[in-house]
């Protein structure tokens, strides 16, 4: 499906929610693929997925009921409010960050305040998405590794939940109540619970912390450690529906997209130069004849690895987003809209 059969696609009955949902219509500034199509990694009978940004009402401006998204579950597409994606591409979340670095043509629908957030998008980036990066790369080579019935020790299993955790709690403090008092510290020793080997120990030091940020980033820990228990249950159905080679290739290029940021300060989402490299990934060159990753992945893996490290190291990147700029942009913009002039 090319672009121009997707525009034509979005003008059907099956996406009239675009239209007519009161948070959509008129408020979207921004339109665009998401998924493989916008990766360059589509193929035959690839799911068409649907991205974009709205902007907030008037009314729910003034009164302080933002919607944060819209989705629609039918056509696989996903509308964030702006003020819910101006906090989400602060914090680097790779799955919004990639929108903003999408090819020109592949922006379906583009207004003017559209236009500007992508001429700025330079002032979300930071350090943080080392880590946000970082662990969706890690939550890949778990799916991965599972999905080729590479079965893991158990001491090697708690050592990527451990991962994962210190990953997502990297940017706890952006999110959460920061205080130089409170600190979680979480470390492998040797197991209590009965049939393991090792396991993960906590030591928390909470000194007048506000409840609800301390429940939200134990829900955020317990749901990493929760998706571990899930992985085997999808494997076999994973395997049967060549879905192997995908999660190969996604891994990889969460490594290209993560470099380009470090190295460059460049948002690339669809990867021209590393199109015909991906492709052979997913479409399965890498697996052996029992549908095993060959040790020539591994090596590329490895050599991607080592660039992020590298890259990580020598970044001209700051710790952390233009906070300054990026609250002057969403005042400004909501400050229009409030004025009736957008």
């Amino acid at each position: 499906m090319n672009i121009e059969q997707i525009k034509e696609k979005l003008k059907t009955s099956e996406y009239d929610f675009l239209r007519k949902d009161k948070n959509l219509g008129d408020n979207i500034i921004l339109l665009t693929l998401g998924g493989s199509h916008a990766y360059g990694m589509d193929k035959e009978g690839s799911d068409l997925d649907v991205r974009g940004i709205a902007l907030n009402s008037k009314k729910d401006i003034l009164l302080g009921t933002d919607f944060e998204q819209v989705v629609n579950a039918d056509t696989d597409t996903t509308i964030y409010s702006f003020n819910k994606m101006i906090q989400l591409l602060t914090s680097n979340n790779p799955n919004t960050v990639e929108i903003l670095g999408c090819k020109p043509e592949h922006y379906l629908h583009l207004s003017s305040v559209g236009r500007e957030l992508l001429e700025n998008r330079k002032m979300f980036l930071s350090k943080i998405c080392i880590h946000t990066f970082g662990g969706y790369a890690g939550s890949q080579l778990r799916r991965m590794e599972n999905k080729a019935a590479r079965l893991v020790g158990q001491a090697q299993n708690e050592a990527y939940i451990l991962k994962s955790i210190n990953n997502a709690k990297y940017d706890f403090k952006n999110r959460y109540y920061p205080h130089d008092e409170s600190d979680v510290k979480l470390y492998i020793d040797t197991a209590v619970q009965e049939g393991y080997d090792s396991e993960i120990f906590m030591d928390v030091c909470l000194k007048h912390y506000p409840l609800r940020d301390w429940t939200g980033m134990w829900n955020e820990m317990k749901a990493i450690v929760s998706s571990y228990n899930k992985i085997d249950k999808r494997n076999e159905k994973a395997i049967s529906h060549d879905k192997l080679g995908k999660h190969m290739a996604h891994l990889i290029r969460l490594y290209m997209m993560c470099i380009d940021i470090l190295e460059k300060e460049e948002i690339i989402t669809y990867r021209t130069d590393e199109h015909d490299l991906l492709m052979s990934i997913r479409n399965g060159e890498f697996l052996d004849e029992n549908k095993q990753p060959i040790t020539e992945f591994y090596d590329l893996l490895n050599e991607y690895e080592k660039r992020f490290d590298y890259a990580k190291n020598n970044t001209s990147l700051p710790n952390v987003p233009d906070h300054k700029r990026i609250n002057e942009f969403k005042m400004y913009v909501n400050e229009r809209i409030v004025k009736g002039e957008v």
